[in-house]
């Protein structure tokens, strides 16, 4: 936002003064109705003497600007009272050059010092309006230009936290996956430990291209999270099933990048990895009424202790939520559940015509 400057001076200057001369016309052509059109145009033209003296009101306003609150002012009612009074001199002064050079009619004309008074109080409202219109301009353009820096500092600081937030989840990943293909290697099931070293290279090189501030398709994050979770079936064998169920018209809409991956290494850290048995990881993604809706669930730990694990969640649960505000404030939603012996989170965000990309 560029600050007022001389261009916004002239425009402001120029409606002021034609918008005051609309106003006076009448009063004009009274003054002069035995005189003819000749003599409405010459008392009319003075208003172009009277916009050059409104021009150079920005130069003290300007000058102005950095000084204190009472001296700015000071300065400035300094400078249109002296426009007034430079104003009623020159009305003075073309007055008797037209009665002399031009049209001995207007000798008839009052030229005494009521004429001046009421001239020089006229001017003073004119000249003070337009000074103000220089100060309104001037703080407008200012609080516009601030407001843009505060929106730039909050943009800036906002994708800082949501990166913050995501990198804050990948490395709990990324240490698990190589404590497991050590334990691998240790055990020698070397085979296991190369699939899960191209799987977790293959995780990695997916995560690495997608941006966590931008929006992807809901069908991207799915694959990407169906790599971590074939990973995760290295490391866990039998014990880890998974079942994805995705409608094309909720593949197609736009999602924050490392939204759902998340939720599924929730559910395998409280899950999955609490368990002996088999564990099934669902993933169900659908629209409904303008919004889409993304639940990720999973078979409940058999201890107590463990349940109540699942519940706290941890770290992850919060940062999705704090995501979901960031990008999308009271609009989008977490649920977490229990239901029929399996933890339940639901991910609810707005899925508005703009945000699909892949349906015709």
């Amino acid at each position: 936002m560029r600050p007022f400057s001389w261009p916004g001076a002239c425009r402001t200057t120029i409606a002021l003064w034609l918008f005051v001369l609309l106003i006076f016309l009448p009063i004009i052509g009274e003054r002069h109705a035995e005189r003819g059109w000749t003599s409405v145009a010459l008392d009319g033209s003075t208003v172009l003497f009277s916009m050059a003296l409104g021009l150079t009101l920005f130069l003290p306003f300007k000058w102005s600007v950095g000084l204190p609150g009472p001296m700015q002012w000071l300065v400035r009612a300094l400078a249109v009272i002296a426009a007034a009074a430079l104003n009623t001199g020159f009305d003075l002064i073309f007055q008797a050059w037209i009665a002399d050079h031009v049209t001995q009619a207007w000798q008839t004309l009052p030229a005494d010092f009521r004429r001046a008074y009421s001239s020089t109080l006229n001017y003073l409202l004119v000249f003070g309006v337009n000074m103000m219109l220089y100060h309104v301009n001037h703080t407008r353009r200012a609080w516009m230009a601030q407001e843009l820096r505060v929106s730039a500092a909050n943009s800036m600081a906002q994708e800082a936290q949501l990166a913050a937030l995501r990198y804050q989840l990948n490395p709990h990943f990324l240490f698990n996956a190589l404590n497991s293909i050590s334990s691998l290697i240790v055990t020698k099931r070397n085979e296991d430990a190369e699939e899960m070293t191209q799987r977790l290279c293959s995780f990695l090189r997916g995560s690495i291209s997608i941006d966590a501030n931008e929006l992807i398709p809901l069908e991207d994050e799915l694959s990407l999270t169906q790599e971590y979770l074939e990973v995760e079936r290295v490391r866990f064998g039998d014990r880890l099933a998974i079942a994805i169920d995705s409608t094309d018209e909720a593949g197609a809409v736009l999602v924050p990048g490392f939204l759902v991956q998340p939720l599924v290494e929730n559910a395998v850290k409280h899950g999955v990895a609490r368990s002996n048995r088999q564990m099934e990881i669902r993933i169900e993604a659908r629209t409904e009424g303008g919004f889409l809706n993304v639940t990720v669930s999973n078979g409940l730990p058999p201890t107590s202790a463990d349940r109540q694990r699942v519940r706290s969640a941890g770290v992850g649960l919060a940062n999705i939520r704090r995501r979901l505000n960031a990008l999308f404030g009271t609009r989008a939603a977490l649920d977490t559940d229990q239901v029929d012996g399996r933890f339940v989170a639901t991910l609810r965000i707005p899925a508005s015509l703009e945000t699909y990309t892949r349906l015709g």
